[in-house]
């Protein structure tokens, strides 16, 4: 299964100081087109003014005297149908490159695979106990993503899992492609987070690669070379580059439960500030553990100011 995560856009820490130079004590903000992007959705209406009305009304009566009821009553009902129908495919084109084709043959198949859809998005599924892993990780984490004061309890595991996200959650709309219409990952968070995973195949050449996302089709993605669990050639996670910049990924029933129980996605996670980036590498070291059955720890970048 496959799940989004994202998160509020606030302002950032100062920048780290670079090599001979003065340290910023600015704090790093995002452009306002970053900051206040949204991909539009239309609501489905119809307005006529006075003429339009008018010339409806007329060709109604006529047709009610000098055309077969039966084709008048099909016209009546069709008419609306096929520009609810065109509101829908310019919403679909709306969302951007994913990996369904934004062709009327794409559109026609992404119709048909919605009545298979989830029908619930914050339900979890349920564990198969002949699948491994047996269990997921995120309802142990560590104690240090809360930032707890008490020292004596940062290095052992308890049962107390992610910490809640702040905020609601971000609106989501599609399917294939599927995005967020509102709280957009920013640049240089995005930047941290593909640097982060780009240092985690270095480190671990023979176990991951990034590469085009085969799901997507556009996006930035982690691959394991050798899945336990495969979903498109062992895809781990994909990020959505060219938009919204959420994710999608594969994570154990478990992790998924405490990820949506937590306000951290649904069927897509959030990114968000750099606060979030340690919790998002979390969950990206879930989807590692689901896919490969590997325990590895990702090291979340610096953020850098935008150039912007």
């Amino acid at each position: 299964m496959s799940l989004t995560v994202t998160s509020e856009t606030r302002n950032m820490p100062p920048s780290s100081p670079s090599p001979g130079g003065p340290a910023s004590s600015e704090p790093v903000t995002q452009s306002s087109s970053q900051v206040n992007m949204v991909i539009r959705q239309d609501p489905f209406y119809i307005t006529l003014d006075a003429s339009a009305l008018l010339a409806v009304s007329i060709l109604t009566v006529l047709g009610m005297h000098f055309v077969h009821r039966f084709v008048l009553e099909a016209t009546i009902i069709a008419v609306p149908i096929m520009l609810l129908i065109h509101n829908d495919y310019l919403n679909f084109l709306k969302l951007g490159p994913g990996g369904t084709p934004p062709t009327p043959a794409g559109y026609a198949g992404l119709t048909f695979y919605r009545l298979f859809t989830i029908r619930d998005p914050l339900q979890a599924p349920e564990r198969d106990p002949s699948q491994l892993p047996s269990a997921g990780i995120l309802a142990t984490t560590n104690n240090q993503l809360t930032d707890s004061p008490n020292p004596s309890t940062t290095d052992s595991k308890a049962a107390i899992g992610l910490p809640y996200r702040p905020g609601p959650r971000p609106s989501v709309a599609g399917l294939a492609p599927q995005r967020q219409l509102n709280q957009a990952g920013p640049v240089p968070i995005y930047e941290a987070l593909r640097s982060s995973l780009e240092s985690l195949t270095q480190k671990h050449p023979q176990k991951f690669v990034t590469a085009t996302s085969c799901l997507e089709k556009h996006g930035f993605a982690l691959f394991s070379r050798h899945p336990v669990n495969v979903c498109g050639n062992g895809e781990i996670c994909h990020i959505h580059t060219h938009s919204d910049k959420s994710m999608h990924m594969n994570l154990h029933p478990d992790d998924i439960r405490e990820v949506l129980e937590k306000g951290w996605g649904r069927d897509i996670l959030w990114l968000g500030h750099e606060n979030d980036l340690r919790i998002v590498c979390k969950i990206i070291e879930a989807a590692i553990w689901y896919t490969a059955c590997e325990e590895v720890e990702i090291v979340p970048e610096s953020v850098k100011a935008s150039s912007a």
